[in-house]
């Protein structure tokens, strides 16, 4: 019985630690500063590398370190860290010959710009809590996959909750409540609709403006109008709503 052997390598560098800083005059909106951890993993043919002392389609961890910081300095006008990842997508799949796709992987660290005296500071920030994510796969031939996301976003509210109706049995002695205060830790992935590099908007800022735009989406429907709230019979079904809430939002999803 004959056959062919196949095998395509997957390797690369993570936790790549790059800083970018914007600087903007305060008219436009003062200086503009991110923190990102990157991950890059790409495929190629390297089957030699396993079977004998052929390194020749490996691509060093030392060069992909080294691309991250290279692609960041060249990002001269901003842009958010999904545009990075196409960015960074796009250079390995293009330079080596041998590279039929590659994945980055984000994660933004969330540093926010401070007000003092109620006015935005030009150039300080603090840092918050959540943490906007995103995973990027590029093709050689073009194709695309953006999945973004928020992690860590820690809601709770104090009033507003109960949960009742479930399960009883001898082992339990929770009591049923209509009152009660409700914290969950959100972590939410969504799908950009883009499925080859030349779907990718033109506008800058889509990306941020739209995870800006989720993240208000998920808290509203946690907390409800500010006077009154919404009331949550369990946590399952605040975060369905809040799920169901940013798919009838942004129908591109």
């Amino acid at each position: 019985m004959a056959g062919r052997f196949d095998l395509q390598g997957r390797h690369g560098k993570s936790r790549v630690r790059v800083s970018r800083v914007w600087r903007r005059p305060a008219e436009a909106g003062g200086h503009l500063f991110v923190e990102w951890s990157v991950a890059v993993s790409v495929v190629s043919d390297c089957l030699p590398s396993y079977t004998s002392d052929d390194n020749s389609a490996i691509v060093a961890t030392d060069s992909i370190k080294n691309t991250v910081y290279v692609k960041a300095k060249e990002c001269t006008e901003v842009v958010s860290m999904e545009e990075f990842a196409v960015i960074l997508g796009r250079h390995f799949t293009s330079l080596y010959s041998q590279v039929s796709e590659a994945t980055v992987t984000i994660v933004e660290r969330p540093w926010e710009r401070v007000a003092v005296d109620g006015k935005p500071h030009s150039h300080g920030f603090k840092l918050g809590s959540e943490k906007h994510t995103t995973e990027v796969n590029v093709k050689k031939s073009g194709s695309l996959l953006i999945n973004s996301g928020i992690q860590g976003y820690s809601l709770l509210k104090t009033t507003q909750s109960g949960f009742e109706g479930f399960v009883r049995d001898r082992y339990t002695l929770l009591p049923e409540t209509r009152e009660r205060i409700v914290a969950t830790e959100v972590t939410a992935w969504w799908r950009y609709p883009f499925e080859h590099i030349s779907q990718l908007p033109s506008k800058p800022f889509c990306f941020t403006q739209r995870y800006q735009d989720v993240k208000k989406v998920l808290a509203d429907t946690f907390f409800g109008p500010p006077d009154v709230g919404v009331y949550s019979p369990s946590v399952q079904n605040t975060l369905y709503l809040m799920a169901r809430e940013v798919l009838t939002r942004f129908a591109a999803f």
